[in-house]
């Protein structure tokens, strides 16, 4: 795939020019207009080459090169730059993260994808054919791509929330049992990772609609309350499929419990009736000279009798009391 995506000049909320890197700092002397660049895994010297036509921090650009940051907002005189992880889910139920930077000045947006993330060919094209909100500037740009990637962790959170509730039927449909257990543990891993990615996209969206950030015109700073609310929604779904998979952990802990004891009472109760046969089997084993019923012709089937009845007495008690 190429780094360079995408690089266009818009006025009054309509594309007016594609633009060339080397350009660029003469689509910025125009007040009225600003650039929207979208560069994929760039190399360092293409990184070089937009530093020096915007004028980007050196921390910056050196976090947008290396990427596997944490999500963040951090501010650069005029300029802003902020991290986020983008997700989505993929065939085999596994999740991908990626990552996505943005340079945000007075009349420019650079957008900087890495790894596993979707192309905003399409958010570019619906924000393309919307001028009046285009017209806002770099800003609707920065809205209308963060509820891009906050919308795509709604799938992704629902697929682990229907998982959650199939791990619930094997537990209390099936035998508990440990591979139960392991898959458990995996999807909480799944669900912390997904809540250490949206979780920060609430201090975000806070920071951009609470406080006087140059480049974000004040009508725009509204629309990131609708991220914000989605952000609210998603961290409070983690933490409800959080808390029944604990549930569920703890039950199915608990079922394999009560499954062991019932085998273990099963053994015991065995044991108590393979005990009787053994203990008059023992007794008359001794060869003592003077033994019950020893010389009478009925003694043996008597004690046959007498054995197979106790067994079965046995039998029928521990049944009763559901120990068989």
């Amino acid at each position: 795939m190429k780094e360079i995506v995408n690089c266009a000049a818009y006025s009054v909320g309509r594309k007016t020019v594609d633009i060339d890197l080397d350009k660029i700092h003469e689509a910025l002397k125009d007040p009225n207009q600003f650039v929207w660049i979208g560069l994929y895994e760039p190399s360092e010297a293409i990184l070089e080459r937009v530093q020096q036509e915007f004028g980007l921090h050196d921390l910056a650009v050196e976090d947008a090169h290396r990427a596997h940051q944490r999500p963040k907002i951090e501010v650069y005189g005029d300029s802003l730059f902020i991290v986020l992880r983008t997700a989505q889910m993929e065939s085999d139920c596994h999740i991908r993260f990626g990552e996505t930077h943005f340079f945000v000045g007075p009349n420019y947006i650079l957008v900087v994808r890495h790894g596993s993330s979707v192309a905003y060919t399409e958010v570019r094209s619906r924000c393309e054919s919307m001028p009046e909100l285009m017209s806002k500037g770099q800003g609707f740009v920065l809205y209308a791509i963060m509820d891009f990637i906050v919308d795509m962790y709604f799938p992704v959170v629902e697929q682990l929330e229907d998982a959650q509730v199939d791990l619930e039927d094997n537990i209390f449909r099936k035998t508990p049992s440990r591979e139960t257990t392991e898959e458990i543990y995996n999807l909480k891993k799944d669900l912390l990772e997904v809540k250490r990615a949206v979780s920060p996209f609430i201090d975000i969206c806070n920071r951009l609609m609470r406080f006087d950030i140059k480049c974000i015109s004040p009508e725009t700073q509204p629309y990131f309350r609708d991220i914000y609310d989605h952000a609210l929604r998603l961290n409070e779904i983690v933490d409800n499929t959080m808390e029944l998979l604990n549930t569920a952990l703890d039950a199915n802990f608990s079922l394999i419990s009560i499954d062991q004891n019932d085998t273990s009472r099963k053994f015991a109760a065995w044991a108590a009736i393979l005990a009787v046969p053994t203990l008059i089997a023992g007794f008359y084993g001794m060869n003592f000279s003077f033994m019950p019923e020893l010389h009478w012709k009925y003694g043996y089937p008597l004690v046959i009798c007498l054995t197979i009845s106790i067994c079965a007495t046995l039998y029928y008690l521990f049944r009763k009391a559901h120990w068989l």
